[in-house]
């Protein structure tokens, strides 16, 4: 393992100690996250947690992996297409988080480290974090996307605008022809050749997770509901399968690596509900997520 892998990989296993703790202390559940330690067989290994059946959260899934193997698969080398079939080695922390409440947000973050084994070797780093509400806040929103901008004012002084426009175009359902979410911050081959400047950024967007989403949870997580949201929030989250399963990156990446199925799934939510050519009423709250919230917008204009 190379100094620079290995510096990552200490910062990842803490970030996910930090963020299991700060999620257990809010959900109040005994016992917290189940852990499983996982081998893969092509090489390397990780580190799974999940909560799952509590008051505040349905299900998070924090995942911590270090694998390597002799050919790269298509999914991480889509942007680098010389790479394909390289020797590699990559840690990377992703987390998926489905609280109970309709009110609460699903999030996502991911944080990940390649070095393709190529001579000179050849690195990169990627990442991010966006948000799915399923009832629309605006104060939610431009904390989000304050904190997100926060994260990165240590780094180019478009970095924001970048990643955010960036994260709007990935996080795209193109055959509903909608956003999954809000957004956030999505950045893929960020290698500018100066490591230390590149993984302090990484940092920061790490550090900035939890600032940017516990605020909302402790907002929403107690607000009353009854079974239309409920019923609106499990129709939602098959916008989230269908992502996970047809576009995403890391969960191709997992699955075309011989990964752990139990722990690339962990980002499913429990539960679920598909219907044919639903559409919600005009006017009500659940029509106002698509014509307000769900439209790539900037969220900070007027906000300072």
């Amino acid at each position: 393992m190379s100094a620079p892998l290995r510096e990552v990989e200490d910062y990842l296993k803490g970030l996910q100690d930090r963020i299991c703790q700060a999620l257990a202390a809010l959900d109040g559940t005994p016992g917290g996250f189940r852990e499983d330690l996982w081998q893969r067989p092509q090489g390397g290994g990780g580190r799974t947690r999940v909560l799952s059946g509590g008051p505040v959260f349905e299900q998070a899934g924090v995942n911590f992996s270090h694998v390597f193997g002799e050919g790269l698969p298509p999914s991480a080398t889509k942007g680098r297409p010389g790479l394909a079939g390289s020797a590699f080695e990559a840690v990377g922390l992703s987390l998926v988080i489905h609280p109970r409440n309709p009110y609460a947000p699903t999030t996502h973050c991911n944080l990940r480290y390649f070095e393709a084994r190529t001579e000179p070797v050849t690195w990169w780093f990627g990442g991010g974090f966006d948000l799915t509400p399923y009832y629309g806040f605006t104060e939610d929103a431009r904390h989000w996307h304050a904190t997100a901008r926060a994260a990165c004012a240590g780094y180019d002084a478009d970095a924001y605008a970048r990643f955010k426009a960036w994260c709007d175009e990935y996080f795209f359902l193109k055959h509903r022809r909608e956003p999954r979410g809000i957004g956030g911050l999505f950045f893929d081959d960020v290698q500018s050749g100066d490591f230390a400047r590149d993984f302090r950024f990484v940092k920061d967007v790490g550090d900035h997770f939890l600032p940017a989403y516990r605020p909302i949870v402790e907002r929403r997580k107690d607000r009353p509901y009854g079974e239309r949201e409920r019923d609106f929030q499990l129709y939602r989250r098959g916008r989230y399968v269908e992502f996970n399963l047809v576009y995403d990156r890391g969960t191709l990446f997992g699955l075309q690596s011989g990964g752990r199925t139990e722990s690339i799934l962990m980002s499913l939510p429990p539960e679920v509900r598909f219907r044919y050519d639903w559409h919600p009423s005009p006017g009500s709250p659940e029509a106002e997520l698509y014509e307000v919230y769900l439209k790539p917008r900037d969220w900070l204009a007027g906000a300072d």
